[in-house]
């Protein structure tokens, strides 16, 4: 007479069996996700480069020292103005998400849905080919429209992308014509979903336009767009496409001298073939993105709790 497995038992075949079943997926992760990571940060503590491309050594921390510690490095600069590009772009991406989203939600407005249709056409377009579109057809300091208009308003030619202050601002109207579609999508929705009960009542007891927007509509809004502004602020922060495209792209450089860290470790790999460098600051990135996914996520538990 066969003997009944105990719970015990029971559940150790249970995790067998799942441990079994996610054994492919696992291997996958580990091929393309995990050994890509820690291959990264082996070869960030050498000296890999064009001349030591097979014997190369282990020079331990050299080259985050090297990063963060000597001034004239680049990284620090280029910390800084991943942090102000982030910044501005966040900052405006809300606020004029919210002002068009809060105009296409006015009752009785005529052609809403056409008006919807077309905003939608950046972002439903690649984005390489939204991109060289501005730099060639609007930027160009030959035949650029931008600089059409100008010469036909004031006689002056304006290079848009040769000095930094001019191409940030310019790479600044590039990034947010590709995001403002998704962040007006998602608050007409969260914009939608609010009972208008609330706005009745505010109405009755005198409370002002604006008033009812920063007691009713960003309060309602708040947890409805909350994780798509940390998706946006994600990718903008790690954002390669739209600086180097318009403004270091080999063969086509502009003369402006901006980087975030992503694109000053692609030139530090790519160009300088200083790959444990580069590979040092990839791997600083990676940290910097973990420890502010940690701590937005607390600060999300707190505030929900």
């Amino acid at each position: 007479m066969m003997r009944k497995a105990s719970p015990k038992q029971r559940r150790g075949r249970q995790t067998a069996i799942a441990y079994l079943v996610s054994a492919p997926s696992l291997i996958l992760i580990s091929l393309i996700v995990v050994f890509p990571i820690l291959y990264t940060g082996y070869i960030s503590l050498t000296n890999m480069n064009t001349y030591h491309w097979f014997d190369f050594e282990i020079i331990g921390l050299r080259n985050y020292e090297r990063a963060v510690l000597v001034f004239d490095s680049g990284f620090l600069s280029a910390l800084l103005m991943t942090v102000l590009w982030t910044g501005v772009n966040m900052a405006l991406q809300l606020v004029i998400a919210f002002l068009i989203a809060n105009l296409l939600n006015i009752r009785h407005l005529p052609l809403r849905n056409v008006y919807k249709t077309v905003l939608m056409f950046p972002w439903a377009m690649p984005g390489y080919v939204s991109i060289l579109l501005w730099k060639i057809g609007m930027f160009n300091s030959q035949f650029g429209l931008l600089t059409q208009w100008m010469e036909a308003l004031s006689g002056l030619t304006v290079r848009w992308l040769q000095n930094d202050l001019s191409a940030f601002l310019c790479c600044t109207v590039v990034n947010l014509w590709l995001a403002l579609p998704f962040m007006i999508m998602i608050m007409d929705g969260g914009l939608k979903s609010i009972d208008r009960s609330y706005y009745e009542s505010a109405i009755l007891d005198g409370a002002t336009p604006l008033q009812q927007a920063v007691s009713i509509t960003l309060p309602c809004l708040k947890p409805i767009i909350g994780p798509s502004v940390m998706i946006t602020l994600f990718t903008t922060f790690k954002q390669f496409d739209v600086i180097y495209l318009m403004t270091q792209q080999v063969g086509s450089q502009t003369g402006a001298h901006i980087h975030t860290i992503i694109t000053y470790a692609y030139e530090n790999a790519f160009i300088a073939n200083n790959y444990g460098y580069s590979s040092a600051i990839s791997i600083m990135i990676f940290v910097l993105l973990i420890v502010f996914a940690q701590l937005t996520n607390r600060r999300t538990r707190e505030v929900n709790a």
